[in-house]
């Protein structure tokens, strides 16, 4: 059987730790889009980590962990982040990569860099780690599939091919240095190197260990928002965020897929530019981004503040839908621990209407919030394994945020560890 964890939001809503606590009882996990871009902050018996493309359940020694064919493969990322692993005294995991998986050029990166710099003010807030270029490459079909590194003589044509394109934009629109095609060449033999002991056929791996009873799990990227078909368009990831996209980046049927676990933030969250309803400023954003997640609401891949926000039911039920959600998982609630109130965002006024149903971008960049106020619980709730314990206010909280939604809060998560988890039926 095949669960999936994805993100309800913007991304950012602790799909992590989630990923590693399932990943006890899995065999399989599976990052199946989305590239280094984005983290995924994990605490537990070894340390605290993010991690940038390894999937979140490589610290169990009976997993084995793989990339997807839809994943954005940096490859000097995935052997760095190996490299750190082992030398905190995590276990060599089992790593196997895709051979239909695509490769991330480190021209990929100049020309995202090159491109925010060119916007200026109406950049898109990369991360600048290069994956708007690789997936456009990807859908021009001029990237580098990691199967194609195993015959050199096509791959230093191919080489010579793509840096006649790619000379004309450096040259032309951004007067940057020109690539040298044997530089690229010899760049695609040493990621040859590096990954060649990991490389198989992941869809026939993950198809005979359905067939075995296997359990897999399908860890995505970012959240329902940033999904180029159904997020808040353009300001988005380049790759769909969606769990039904899982079947085609792990390259399994889609029937076999019968849990989808969507993880909401107890409040909002989110890095890089969009439109954000409920989104906070001032000092009330800083004291709930100092006190967020573990050690604060920081990006795991570029450090740089998220934006923060109470919890928006109107955006949370849309993107629980978008997914196919059968469970949600509540992370974070502890946070909140501090109010004496908290507001919950319940509809949009958009032009003197107020609608529950999460519109298109340019409506929503014209949305107000419309809150409904809840007592807070002002005490800490880490620590408490079972839903009765919890405070009544907390508890109402809860119960309250899943009407609106609309689907099962099966999992609440009172703190940054992999125990501190309520399991609620």
């Amino acid at each position: 059987m095949i669960k999936a964890v994805v993100g309800a939001n913007w991304g950012d809503e602790g799909k992590g730790k989630i990923t590693d606590m399932l990943a006890k009882e899995a065999d399989m996990i599976v990052r199946f889009q989305g590239g280094a871009n984005a983290g995924h902050t994990i605490v537990n018996d070894y340390g605290k980590f993010a991690l940038h493309t390894l999937p979140s359940g490589v610290f169990y020694e009976h997993t084995t962990s793989i990339i997807g064919n839809g994943v954005a493969l940096d490859v000097p990322r995935l052997s760095e982040e190996i490299k750190q692993l082992i030398e905190k005294g995590v276990p060599a995991p089992k790593i196997r990569v895709s051979s239909r998986a695509q490769i991330v050029m480190s021209y990929h990166k100049l020309l995202d860099a090159y491109e925010e710099e060119r916007l200026a003010g109406k950049s898109f807030g990369s991360t600048k780690s290069g994956i708007a270029p690789f997936y456009s490459d990807k859908y021009a079909k001029i990237g580098f599939q990691v199967s194609e590194l195993f015959d050199e003589a096509a791959l230093r044509e191919k080489a010579g091919r793509v840096c006649v394109m790619k000379n004309v934009l450096l040259e032309h629109l951004y007067h940057k240095p020109l690539l040298d095609p044997e530089e690229i060449f010899q760049e695609l033999l040493e990621y040859k190197r590096m990954i060649e002991p990991y490389v198989c056929d992941v869809s026939l791996l993950l198809w005979n260990a359905l067939k075995e009873g296997k359990e897999i799990l399908l860890e995505g990227q970012l959240g329902s928002l940033k999904d180029p078909d159904h997020g808040i368009y353009p300001m988005v990831t380049s790759s769909s965020t969606l769990a039904a996209y899982g079947a085609v980046g792990a390259g399994v049927p889609p029937y076999e897929i019968k849990q989808v676990i969507t993880v909401c933030k107890a409040y909002s969250s989110a890095v890089g530019a969009g439109a954000f309803v409920s989104e906070l400023f001032g000092e009330e954003a800083e004291e709930l981004r100092r006190r967020g997640g573990d050690g604060g609401e920081y990006g795991a891949t570029t450090g740089r503040p998220r934006r923060v926000g109470w919890f928006d039911a109107v955006a949370s039920k849309y993107g629980c839908r978008i997914q196919g959600t059968t469970d949600v998982a509540f992370t974070v609630l502890d946070v909140l621990g501090y109010l004496e109130e908290i507001p919950v965002c319940v509809g949009y006024e958009i032009d003197g209407k107020v609608t529950t149903d999460f519109p298109v971008t340019s409506l929503l960049e014209k949305a107000k919030p419309v809150y409904e106020i809840l007592p807070g619980w002002k005490t800490d709730i880490r620590g408490i394994r079972e839903y009765d314990k919890l405070p009544e206010n907390c508890r109402k909280y809860i119960e309250f945020v899943e009407e609106k939604i609309g689907f099962p809060i099966t999992m609440v998560s009172n703190g940054p560890g992999r125990n501190d988890i309520i399991y609620r039926k």
